[in-house]
């Protein structure tokens, strides 16, 4: 794997430890987290280097937070829950779709070493770059793409994670989900509220569960041109 953010050679004592603990009891665990790899990764991913100076006080809080041009970094929980669902495993590859600040990114590094992230808006996407190659994340590999095409050539993946609101899942993302693979996306309105859905590839079909409700910005680009 990647080096870990306990080893990215933070410039100062990490004061929002504690904090970032409170987070992983109360707002994860307490709410019905049990991996311990993901509780153990969240504990140890520093949220607050990844929203701006001014934000940083409220980077544990169980809420999503600005990030610019008009994105968020999403809630600790929504963040974990995600996580947790696609069941990844250390020698797995995955996609992310929406890569905005990079959190989910790094926690993802945190499990595997294979993973690769999409950002369709450029600023976003160099600053992402730039902030997870500064905390050690290597091992990331990102680019500035529509990412309803997902990344064809790094493909199958046994893991892809839609980290904004589509009214439908894109037909590439499917095709490139490996036999076994597993894909989670906010399903539904991409103005109001959507469902948190997990697809599961058996057999080459596509098993579908509906898991929570959620709330996410919408999947732009292709996204908005290919609706139903």
């Amino acid at each position: 794997m990647g080096r870990k953010p306990d080893e990215a050679g933070l410039a100062e004592p990490d004061k929002f430890a504690p904090a970032r603990t409170l987070m992983v009891k109360k707002d994860l665990r307490g709410r019905g987290i049990t991996d311990k790899s993901v509780l153990e990764v969240m504990g140890k991913v520093p949220r607050h280097l990844f929203v701006s100076g001014r934000m940083r006080a409220r980077a544990y809080g169980d809420h999503p937070l600005p990030i610019g041009e008009g994105q968020t970094i999403s809630q600790p929980y929504v963040v974990a829950l995600m996580t947790e669902l696609v069941n990844i495993k250390s020698a797995e590859k995955a996609l992310e779709i929406g890569t905005g600040s990079g959190y989910q990114a790094a926690v993802l590094a945190g499990l595997t070493d294979q993973v690769y992230t999409v950002e369709i808006r450029e600023g976003l996407a160099l600053k992402a770059g730039e902030r997870l190659e500064g905390l050690g994340y290597d091992g990331i590999k990102l680019k500035h793409a529509d990412g309803y095409f997902g990344w064809e050539e790094h493909a199958p993946f046994d893991v892809i994670m839609v980290t904004a609101a589509a009214n439908h899942i894109p037909p590439p993302l499917l095709k490139q989900l490996r036999e076994g693979g597993r894909l989670i996306i906010p399903l539904g309105s991409t103005t109001y509220y959507q469902t948190l859905t997990l697809v599961t590839k058996v057999k080459g079909e596509f098993e579908v569960e509906q898991i929570t409700g959620v709330r996410f910005v919408p999947l732009v680009g292709e996204a908005q041109e290919s609706g139903p």
